[in-house]
C-alpha cells in the first residue's frame, strides 16, 4: 500500500493573491507548492496536505513528514534579533510546525526537512541560524539550476541515499550555524559560496533526515523522497 506523506504548507490571508474577489480579501487562505506533491507521487507516496491549524494528532494517521520550504524562520526562535536582511516571517507557522515535529520524532515518524524544513528541525533542537548568506538567494532565475556542490559523510544515511556528492539548487539566505541537540552534520558545500557550510543533517536516533535545497525542483525521482516514501512503507 502506498504510504500516506503530510506536507505543510503555510497560511496567509486571500489579499495576499493577484486575482481573488473583494468579499474574500479577508479570508484566510492555505498555500502549498504542488512540487512537493509530484515528487512524493514520483517516489510512490501518496501526498497528504496539512492544514496550517491541524493539530499534532494529524500525524497519528499519516506514514511520513515533509517540512517545506517558505518564509524565513524569526530569529526570536533561536534568541536572536533580526538581520537587517530578514525576509518575511510567520510565527503562527514557526509556532506550528514546532508542534508537528515535536510529535512525530515523539513517534519516530520518518521525517524529510527541505530548505526551511531543514532550518526548522535545527532551532526546534535548540541551534541557531545565519539569518543572511547572501550568495545563496536566487543565484539563477531558474530554480532547477545546479548552484554548488554538497559532499556526504560516508557511513551516514544522506550518503546512503545520494553517494558521496550532487550538484544543488540553492533558493534560500538562512543556514544552519550552531547545531541543536541530537542535529548530526552530514552534507557540507565544497567549492562554492560559504565552503563547508552545513546543508544535510540527521537527527540522532530518529528516522529523520533534512537538505538545505530543493529537491523536489531538480525533476525526476528524488532520492531523498524516495528514502522518505521508503522509510513511510516499512
Amino acid at each position: 500500500m502506498q504510504p500516506l506523506i503530510g506536507i505543510t504548507g503555510e497560511q496567509k490571508p486571500a489579499s495576499t493573491l493577484i486575482d481573488v474577489l473583494d468579499v474574500l480579501r479577508t479570508v484566510d487562505i492555505d498555500i502549498f507548492y504542488g512540487d512537493y506533491a509530484r515528487a512524493v507521487q514520483r517516489a510512490g507516496g501518496i501526498p497528504v496536505w496539512i492544514p496550517a491549524d491541524a493539530g499534532p494528532e494529524i500525524l497519528e494517521r499519516l506514514d511520513g513528514f515533509l517540512l517545506s520550504g517558505g518564509d524565513d524562520i524569526d530569529p526570536a526562535e533561536f534568541g536572536q534579533e533580526p538581520d537587517p536582511n530578514l525576509g518575511n516571517t510567520n510565527s503562527h507557522r514557526d509556532a506550528h510546525e514546532r508542534r508537528l515535529l515535536d510529535a512525530a520524532l515523539e513517534i519516530d515518524l520518518p521525517v524529510l526537512g527541505v530548505c526551511r524544513g531543514v532550518q526548522l528541525m535545527n532551532v526546534h533542537l535548540g541551534g541557531t541560524l545565519h539569518q543572511h548568506l547572501p550568495a545563496h538567494v536566487e543565484p539563477s532565475d531558474d530554480p532547477a539550476a545546479t548552484h554548488h556542490r554538497i559532499a556526504f559523510d560516508p557511513g551516514s544515511v544522506a550518503h546512503a541515499v545520494y553517494g558521496d556528492d550532487i550538484e544543488v539548487n540553492s533558493l534560500h539566505h538562512q543556514g544552519i550555524d550552531q547545531f541543536g541537540n541530537g542535529i548530526i552534520p552530514v552534507g557540507r558545500t565544497v567549492g562554492g559560496p560559504d565552503d563547508g557550510l552545513v546543508e544535510a543533517v540527521e537527527i540522532d536516533g530518529k528516522t529523520a533526515l533534512g537538505v538545505q535545497w530543493h529537491p523536489e525542483l531538480l525533476g525526476g525521482i528524488d532520492p531523498a523522497v524516495v528514502w522518505l516514501v521508503e522509510q513511510a512503507s516499512a
